[in-house]
């Protein structure tokens, strides 16, 4: 599809170098008919200008002084025009096709004339060009002994075979190193010295050979000889006016349309016809890219060697151009006095330029045939005019300038793609766009920008944030961009003085004045506050993204400390936090005196804590804990709407002492650790444990000193550290162990006596006490006396008398059964099982341990005389006999029961 665009985009790319006068210089010097350039070096560029007399003329053009001077002239064929000029840079030759033939002629035009005699009737000549990688694959005809049907054949046949047969002229061998260093320079020069000529429906293909002479009809040129050889013909069609050769594919243009022809198989095909009403047909090799341009009408058609299409059209807004050149990435039109700039891929008309009036006539446009040239020449019949091409960075400026910020940012982008330009001027540029934005108060597009450049460091947008001097000072970067915006100043002085130009171009645009100011800004003119919230939003966007950057430490510190600024402006209270809470590199004397007079004692909490400062953490939760009530800091269940004041205080408090026992679990200062202890313990006794039991300090505190300092009425705290120290760190201190035992005792003593004593407590205060406790004291999910049980029957080290002291007076009836079990105590603890718990299996299992018959015996006695007023225990005792009947003394089993006979009479007598 073409593209087109109706107006020109505002971008110079060619800047007008250089103009000369040819009337001036000479009065009779006739109209310019065709046009070449080429550059020597940096400080001289030849200009040959071909004239409708046959003269032609030679100007010399300085790019650095700006001036193009008069050389010499010289004729080449009185009263017909000079149709074409191929310069042969290489060897400071010309080819001129004027009247039909071709000449040779030197570069400086100091040598006389030299014609080619071989040929007339020439209406079209064009070099051969082999792209750039494709060199193996286009056909070397160095190499080929193609034949001709012409009457040159023999000739060239004769030469060609000297010149690759290893033989000089003069019939002496070549040596082979000698031999190989030639055959590699004649395929490096091969596509510069052969060409295609059309002579009525002949296409001839024809090399210049330099060297001695081989033949009278050789030409002398500054004692160097030359020939035209011939190496093919084909068969062409008539009326060729258009033509180029590039590898192995000849195209050729007529009224008719566009045909493509084989250099090698001299097969040929129609790439597209012309309209019956067309401009006359132009073909131009663009170097750059190794395709052609193909003119129809005013569409110039992109196509590739073998004639196929390429992206798309260029649609010339003028019509059919006179001539067309190529820069760089861009094609260059002219035609009535005006020269246009059209970008190759995207089809836009980059730049307009007039140079003469309508109806100047006839002009032409000349570019380096070389494809890397940096100037173009174009040329109307009295005058010549030398344009440069605008370096990219000027570009980019002037663009910049303009604010055309999105013009600017495609055009380094097309560079980029087009090799011009690196990925690092890309991000500059970026960069420096982000900047101009941020002055012209577009913060969110100066942010995406700086997000885009991967050169431009956090540091720059430092003094944006703090005023210098600061402890950043050294870090910004200084004059690294065009100086195409001021220097660097705190927002506010930013945003105030973006208002400040808003009014006054507010006042210019009343009196008709334009300005760069932006519109919207013009008709809606912004608030500060919003200005100013929009910037600080947008820098701390920037430096968010920069905490994911490979920093140094010191631009680390800078980017979290101004973000915790940026922060603290915005009021973002829970980024504040996140930031302080996470890994960091803030630098807490930049911080510290800011929160704590603002109020933000959790975030100034949080920052302490991930320094080390732990005293200094530990002594604001502390605050918070005790004060939550008072304002310092927000309730997050209250900001969630719930009204429960009870839940809502205790939940604040209880997070205050989370945050402190995360820095207590880690810790190894004891003297810290025991300090903090007691109000971590009366907001939350889990998390008083936790920071007793944690193993992830690097050294574990004394037993001892910990001991001491639990609050005595933090029992279970007490309980659930020595049950740690017992059982997961294997404390074999006895002391410990008594200790324990001696706790729980106490404890299983107070819940028996509460359970008995407020089982008909009143539901409602039950509840509320439960809730608390549920909050409180989760520490232990078993109850008291279940621990007991099982820690005086599995240790070994405890004192069991001082035990049984203690619950001696108490109904802790199975307690006092392992504590006798013990101390060996057998029939004391048979009397509880049998006859407290009543327990028969326990007491049969526990004789079954003992082992002797007489422990059976003696249960058998409890169970018949249970003394104490109780009735014999019959069922028991029979399933004693039925159990361990053959344990028992038979005699001793009938005397008992004889005696057990005789009372049950005792007692039927005496109730009757």
């Amino acid at each position: 599809m073409a593209k087109a665009e109706l107006e020109p985009r505002a971008r110079t790319v060619l800047e007008p170098l250089t103009h000369f006068d040819l009337s001036t210089h000479s009065p009779s010097t006739s109209p310019t008919r065709s046009l070449s350039i080429s550059t020597l070096s940096d400080s001289q560029t030849l200009i040959f200008i071909g004239t409708h007399s046959g003269t032609l003329i030679l100007l010399e053009t300085d790019p650095a002084s700006k001036t193009t001077s008069f050389l010499r002239s010289l004729s080449v064929c009185d009263g017909s025009p000079v149709d074409r000029i191929l310069v042969l840079a290489e060897i400071g030759k010309l080819l001129v096709l004027c009247d039909g033939a071709l000449f040779l002629v030197d570069s400086l035009l100091s040598q006389p004339v030299k014609r080619l005699s071989f040929f007339k009737g020439v209406s079209a000549i064009t070099r051969r060009f082999r792209s750039t990688g494709n060199e193996t694959e286009s056909t070397n005809f160095m190499d080929n002994n193609a034949s001709s049907s012409s009457e040159y054949a023999s000739t060239s046949q004769r030469l060609l075979q000297r010149l690759s047969g290893g033989i000089r002229a003069n019939g002496l061998r070549i040596k082979e190193s000698e031999q190989q260093q030639q055959q590699q320079q004649q395929q490096r020069s091969e596509g510069n010295f052969v060409f295609a000529v059309v002579i009525g429906k002949r296409l001839i293909l024809v090399e210049l050979v330099l060297g001695n002479r081989v033949n009278k009809s050789d030409i002398d040129v500054n004692g160097v000889y030359g020939s035209l050889v011939v190496l093919k013909e084909l068969q062409c069609i008539d009326g060729v006016v258009a033509l180029v050769w590039l590898d192995d594919s000849i195209i050729v243009g007529t009224v008719n349309g566009y045909s493509l022809f084989s250099c090698v198989t001299g097969q040929s095909g129609v790439i597209f016809s012309l309209p019956d009403v067309s401009t006359p047909p132009q073909l131009k090799l663009l170097w750059k890219e190794w395709n052609l341009l193909l003119l129809v009408d005013n569409v110039g058609v992109l196509v590739d060697v073998h004639g196929r299409p390429v992206g798309g059209s260029l649609v010339f807004r003028r019509g059919g151009p006179d001539s067309i050149g190529e820069m760089s990435s861009y094609v260059v039109v002219v035609r009535d006095g005006k020269m246009e700039v059209y970008h190759k891929k995207s089809g836009s008309c980059i730049q307009s330029v007039t140079f003469g009036g309508e109806g100047v006539g006839l002009c032409i446009v000349a570019d380096e045939e070389v494809g890397s040239g940096k100037l173009v020449a174009v040329a109307t019949p009295n005058k010549v005019i030398c344009y440069r091409k605008l370096p990219s960075e000027e570009q980019i400026k002037d663009l910049l300038r303009k604010k055309n910020f999105k013009e600017a940012i495609a055009l380094v982008e097309e560079l980029e793609c087009d090799g011009e330009l690196s990925k690092d001027m890309l991000s500059f540029v970026h960069a420096q766009v982000g900047f101009l934005l941020l002055f012209d108060l577009h913060f969110e597009e100066a942010v995406n920008h700086f997000l885009q450049s991967e050169t431009m460091q956090p540091s720059e947008v430092f003094p944006f944030i703090m005023r210098d001097p600061n402890r950043w000072s050294l870090l910004v970067p200084r004059n690294r961009y065009w100086g195409l915006h001021p220097p660097p100043k705190p927002v506010e002085d930013v945003v105030d003085d973006g208002l400040m130009a808003i009014q006054r171009a507010t006042f210019l645009r009343k009196a008709g004045v334009e300005t760069l100011i932006d519109d919207d800004f013009l008709l809606n003119p912004p608030s500060r506050a919003d200005l100013l919230e929009s910037a600080i939003k947008n820098i701390t966007r920037y430096l968010e993204a920069c905490r994911e950057k490979e920093l140094t430490l010191p631009v680390r510190e800078g980017v979290d400390t101004l973000l915790m600024y940026l922060y603290r402006a915005l009021n973002r209270i829970d980024d504040m936090e996140k930031l302080a809470s996470s890994a960091n590199s803030c630098i807490v004397e930049e911080l510290e005196t800011l929160l704590d007079d603002s109020g933000h004692l959790r975030t100034l909490a949080f920052i302490y804590a991930s320094k080390g400062i732990s005293s200094k953490a530990l002594a604001i939760w502390r605050i918070l804990a005790r004060n939550y009530s008072t304002g310092l800091w927000k309730d997050p269940a209250r900001e969630n709407g719930v009204q429960d004041t009870i839940n809502n205080s205790f939940s604040s408090k209880e997070i205050a002492a989370v945050e402190a026992s995360k820095i207590l679990e880690e810790s190894s200062d004891q003297d810290l650790v025991l300090q903090h202890l007691g109000w971590v313990a009366d907001v939350n006794q889990v998390l008083a444990v936790r920071v007793l039991t944690s193993d992830k300090r690097a050294n574990q505190l004394s037993p001892d000193e910990v001991i001491a300092a639990i609050d005595p009425r933090k029992v279970e705290i007490f309980q659930r550290y020595l049950q740690w120290l017992i059982e997961d760190q294997d404390c074999d201190d006895t002391q410990f162990h008594t200790l324990y035992a001696l706790s729980l005792a106490k404890s299983a003593i107070e819940a028996f006596e509460a359970e008995n004593t407020y089982q008909n407590t009143d539901i409602g205060r039950v509840d509320d006490t439960g809730m608390s406790d549920n909050r409180m004291n989760l520490i232990f999910e078993s109850p008291v006396r279940e621990r007991l049980q099982i820690f005086l029957q599995s240790s070994d080290l405890y004192d069991p008398e001082e035990v049984l002291d203690l619950i001696e007076g108490s109904d802790l009836w199975l307690e006092k059964a392992i504590l006798y079990r013990k101390l060996g105590q057998e029939a004391l603890v048979l009397q509880i099982l049998a006859l407290k718990l009543e327990d028969s299996e326990a007491a049969e299992q526990y004789c079954a341990e003992i082992g002797r018959p007489d422990a059976y015996m003696q249960l058998l006695d409890m169970y018949l005389d249970p003394q104490d007023g109780k009735e014999p225990m019959f069922k028991a005792a029979v399933r004693l006999l039925h159990n361990h009947g053959e344990s028992l003394d038979p005699l001793q089993v009938l005397e008992k029961a004889y005696t057990l006979v005789w009372i049950l009479r005792k007692i039927r007598e005496s109730n009757n």
